[in-house]
């Protein structure tokens, strides 16, 4: 295994640490410039960028993990690729060619190779790629020019004492509007929600769950990340909307439930009155794998799924399965899985 730098991988947690190098692409006058790594974490803009005036950016989160034979591999990469792709789209930016996207990746991967966290640390390599409007401009139009950069850092793992149920409770803020940009990984999205999460932090809440804006009936997202539930009679559950952004993780649960678990995968409507059908839930997304639900506080009472200091035991599977899957220790199902 390649030699790693000196960190206590142990006690990480989820912060930006500067590593030396990150990658950096522009696309000037209607084509894309051969990209390179660069060691200035700092983004040198104009004034006049629509990302600053317009919000005409989007990102995306992925990791990297080194197996025990301490190969790294990524995660589903392309799949971030085609994400980032559609979130561009819907903000009238160019489409970033997909081997460029995955490339870029690698080459940030190998040259910080020495911030991998060890296997059996639990650590990870997390990687965010970036893609912002730059350029001279004043008016509400797409930028002149763009640039593409993807950095990383070491992170630990989410749950320092292992798996552990979070209590969450309903917002009365809209995350996105119907029609909106909810199913695209731009920034506005997490702006808007940091006032909401604010408030829920202050009722001693982990984060607070939006409903769907137009009836305020069906559950949609979980802070940032999506929400499912697993059912008595073997159902794996999850929201279906225009409004939700498309979470890989999500997508990747689904289809072990569904192969791995024997489980029925259904993405569908998930209404706040039909919670008593679940018998555990949880929150997914790339930082945090599986956050378990422990109860929701909804404007007149407490749901409780399976308990609030115990783990269900579908939830568990789910989770070692998946985290089996990206440090290598279970075999992936095909393409899933990108050698660095």
């Amino acid at each position: 295994m390649s030699k790693t730098v000196d960190i206590d991988w142990e006690n990480l947690g989820f912060d930006y640490i500067q590593t030396p190098y990150r990658f950096l692409a522009k696309h000037v006058n209607g084509a894309w410039q051969k990209g390179e790594l660069t060691e200035d974490p700092n983004l040198h803009i104009h004034e006049g960028s629509t990302a600053l005036h317009y919000g005409q950016q989007c990102f995306e989160g992925m990791k990297a993990y080194r197996t025990k034979d301490g190969s790294i591999q990524l995660f589903r990469p392309y799949e971030n690729a085609r994400r980032m792709n559609d979130s561009a789209r819907r903000l009238r930016m160019p489409q970033i060619p997909e081997e460029m996207f995955v490339e870029a990746i690698k080459e940030v991967v190998r040259a910080n190779e020495a911030y991998v966290p060890p296997y059996g640390t639990g650590a990870s390599l997390y990687i965010r790629p970036l893609y912002i409007g730059v350029g001279p401009n004043i008016g509400v139009k797409p930028a002149p020019e763009f640039i593409f950069t993807a950095f990383c850092m070491p992170v630990g793992p989410y749950f320092k004492g292992g798996l552990v149920p979070t209590n969450f409770v309903i917002s009365d803020y809209d995350r996105a509007a119907p029609m909106g940009t909810g199913a695209s990984k731009v920034g506005g999205n997490y702006a808007a929600s940091l006032l909401p999460g604010y408030e829920a932090h202050e009722r001693n809440f982990s984060d607070c769950i939006y409903l769907d804006p137009a009836t305020h009936t069906k559950i949609e997202e979980v802070g940032s990340a999506n929400f499912f539930g697993i059912t008595a009679d073997n159902k794996f559950i999850t929201p279906i909307s225009p409004s939700i952004l498309p979470s890989i993780t999500k997508y990747s649960l689904l289809q072990i439930a569904k192969e791995r678990l024997g489980m029925e995968a259904i993405e569908g409507d998930v209404y706040l009155s039909e919670l008593d059908q679940f018998v555990e839930a949880g929150a997914c997304g790339t930082a945090a794998v599986i956050s378990p639900i422990g109860g929701i506080q909804t404007q007149d009472k407490f749901h409780v799924f399976y308990s609030e200091t115990e783990v269900g035991p579908i939830t568990t599977k789910l989770y070692n399965e998946l985290v089996g899957i990206q440090f290598g220790d279970i075999e992936a199902p095909e393409g899933w899985i990108v050698k660095v």
